[in-house]
């Protein structure tokens, strides 16, 4: 197990690399000039001459670059040219936002998708199977912000119960801080729950068909017991995998959610930035969340090698 903790983190170094060159290479594809932006109406060529300057603007991509990636390692991001504050302050304040969204949300989809897929797998061909399988169609072809405007209707407007919009950070409020992202949270884990249903029923109903469940339930084993410790255990790999992906596809992904329920996270933070042009917000976000997305994917490969020791080798 060390050989490949050790592998996979030599890999992931140049991994980095080369994403951070694809989201500073991108990233000047964009059209519009950032420069004519922060000038404001009046474009003063010796006010454009100084942004572009200060900015490095006029020097060769492979330069920017440089210095960029400079930065970066000594944990500089950069400075917004929009907001005048440093990128990594920004980030410091939204990932939390996104982070705690995310978090709940995998929760819900964690405690919906997988005991419905258990149950399918367990229940197959009967009323609870497709109930099950009715509900993960229904999370998969539910758009986000359809959804999210339903909840605020119901639970805000008619029942008065949670806030529509809004945000209270969790160590100021856990309660309030709860009553703002629940629903959006809700919004985001309801697809995952699908996703996580049906793998979860497919690993379940491969591993119920195993020699070793067999063998236990020749030994007199409960059949709960057959089910929770020797199936299950063997299922969880792929989910887990996909769970730890899907969390940092969260991170990315919120952004219609963020939008809908007036969450100031990274998904707000972004489409901000990339209509005001701040390009070294954009690369810092989006490095940010690609490192985690990263990291994440090797949190998987720990964590199944820890649920099977067959993979240990």
């Amino acid at each position: 197990m060390l050989a490949f903790l050790t592998r996979r983190l030599l890999q992931i170094a140049p991994t980095i690399v080369l994403v951070s060159m694809l989201i500073f290479g991108l990233q000047q594809l964009l059209p519009g000039d950032p420069a004519l932006i922060m000038a404001g109406e009046d474009r003063d060529p010796a006010v454009l001459a100084q942004i572009r300057e200060q900015y490095r603007l006029n020097d060769p991509v492979p330069v920017r670059y440089f210095y960029w990636a400079k930065g970066v390692l000594a944990g500089d991001l950069g400075e917004s040219m929009r907001l005048k504050a440093p990128v990594a302050s920004l980030v410091e304040q939204k990932l939390p936002v996104t982070l705690q969204l995310a978090a709940m949300a995998l929760i819900f989809a964690l405690g919906i998708g997988i005991p419905a897929g258990i149950v399918s797998a367990v229940k197959k061909e009967t009323a609870w199977d497709y109930g099950a399988n009715v509900f993960a169609l229904w999370g998969l072809s539910t758009p986000n912000f359809w959804l999210g405007i339903l909840l605020i209707f119901l639970f805000s407007v008619t029942l008065h119960w949670l806030p529509a919009s809004g945000y209270v950070p969790l160590g100021e409020d856990w309660r309030q801080s709860l009553g703002t992202t629940i629903m959006p949270a809700f919004v985001l884990g309801n697809a995952l729950a699908a996703v996580l249903m049906r793998h979860t029923r497919g690993a379940m109903l491969q591993a119920m068909g195993a020699d070793y469940v067999r063998t236990a339930r020749a030994k007199g084993l409960q059949e709960g017991r057959v089910v929770l410790k020797h199936a299950l255990r063997n299922a969880m790999t792929p989910v887990i995998t996909l769970g730890a992906l899907e969390f940092g596809t969260l991170l990315s992904g919120a952004v219609l959610t963020e939008q809908v329920f007036t969450i100031p996270g990274f998904g707000k933070l972004i489409v901000d930035s990339v209509f005001n042009r701040d390009y070294a917000v954009v690369q810092g976000v989006v490095l940010v969340t690609s490192t985690i997305y990263i990291l994440l994917n090797l949190l998987a490969d720990i964590a199944y090698m820890l649920v099977n020791p067959r993979l240990r080798g």
